[in-house]
């Protein structure tokens, strides 16, 4: 195994990560409606002096070309997020939906949410149990957390089906959930979505810190932002010419894990086997030659867009990295020095 290169990752900028961050987590992209935050992307990347160029499925990369050649690191995170469908209208005039990635139902109960048209219209409402009221249901609190027994109540005048119709609410509308974001003084940030919202936020800033410093890579650094990775196949394409591949993800906390909200997560194993040992050996090294709190991990009920990427038969070798995030696929919470660190080790990795 050949020894990292030191390297001194450029000056991160906090300001501009953190306000990057709440720019995407305020941005709504339930998977399979990530229109809006890739053109997001597609102007801050330019803003920053880079191109990203689309691909058919809706992704986006930017590629950052070296000054010495030779096969290509891809640097891939998720812009799509958990979220709904309207499955069906009721006969009172709320909504049966059906979820987007996976999660456990009762994490959204109460939650305020926006219904999304295919006519552009956006209406607000909050997800409910059929049953949402003690003072009227003697078996409300026993009622089932499953799909069946979920509505998501309009903030409109609606008394049935043509009401909803009328507003031009259909099967198929999309539904996205309201992060709630904030922004601690002591460093924590609790918000929904930052699986993967974090990560991409470690992604622009390494981005933004090339851009106002000059600092380049030897080879090239293809950037992948995903927007299919919380159904399984996000990263099943990856750009020409890399051999090697890094998945910035959120590292979850919990049980036997050593990760936690201020760590930068390596990930040794997930659901579908090890990650690249030379590659490991060098993210770990680089983190503990600069000093940057890490824990090695193993996820058995965990995939990522490279291991998608390893399935879907690409050539490569493969990492995976990301900062800690608790409750994830719930209300999640990190910390920033989970971000800088992951921003340090993804720097550190990508230039030397």
């Amino acid at each position: 195994m050949n020894e990292p290169t030191p390297v001194t990752p450029p000056e991160y900028d906090r300001a501009y990560t953190l306000g990057w961050l709440q720019r995407l987590l305020t941005t709504p992209s339930p998977t399979g409606f990530t229109h809006d935050i890739l053109r997001l992307l597609e102007a801050e990347t330019a803003r920053l002096g880079f191109r990203m160029e689309r691909i058919a499925k809706g992704g986006g990369f930017v590629r950052v070309p070296g000054t010495a050649g030779g096969p290509a690191l891809a640097v891939s995170g998720h812009v799509d997020t958990l979220g709904a469908m309207v499955r069906s209208t009721n006969d009172d005039g709320t909504l049966r939906l059906t979820p987007l990635g996976g999660y456990m139902l009762q994490s959204i109960e109460n939650e305020y949410c926006h219904v999304h048209t295919r006519d552009g219209k956006t209406y607000s409402g909050t997800v409910l149990p059929k049953k949402a009221s003690v003072h009227v249901y003697a078996d409300a609190r026993d009622q089932k957390r499953d799909e069946e027994h979920y509505v998501v109540r309009l903030d409109e005048t609606v008394a049935g089906k043509d009401d909803v119709k009328a507003l031009g609410i259909e099967t198929g509308d999309y539904i996205s959930f309201d992060p709630r974001a904030v922004f601690l003084d002591n460093g924590y940030i609790k918000s929904r979505h930052l699986d993967d919202k974090a990560g991409v936020a470690a992604m622009f800033a390494l981005l933004e810190a090339m851009s106002r410093t000059g600092a380049r890579p030897r080879r090239d650094v293809i950037f992948f932002f995903s927007n299919y990775e919380e159904l399984g196949h996000g990263s099943a394409y990856v750009p020409g010419g890399a051999e090697e591949m890094i998945a910035v993800d959120m590292g979850a906390i919990g049980d036997d894990l050593a990760c936690t909200e201020r760590d930068v997560s390596i990930c040794a194993k997930d659901s579908t086997g090890p990650y690249d040992y030379g590659m490991t050996n060098r993210l770990i090294a680089h983190a503990k030659r600069l000093g940057i709190r890490y824990a090695v991990d193993i996820y058995p009920r965990y995939g990522s867009d490279a291991s998608a990427a390893l399935s879907a038969g690409q050539n490569i070798r493969a990492a995976l990295i990301g900062p800690g995030v608790a409750a994830s696929h719930a209300m999640e919470r990190t910390h920033e020095d989970a971000i800088r660190g992951t921003y340090m080790l993804l720097a550190a990795y990508a230039l030397e």
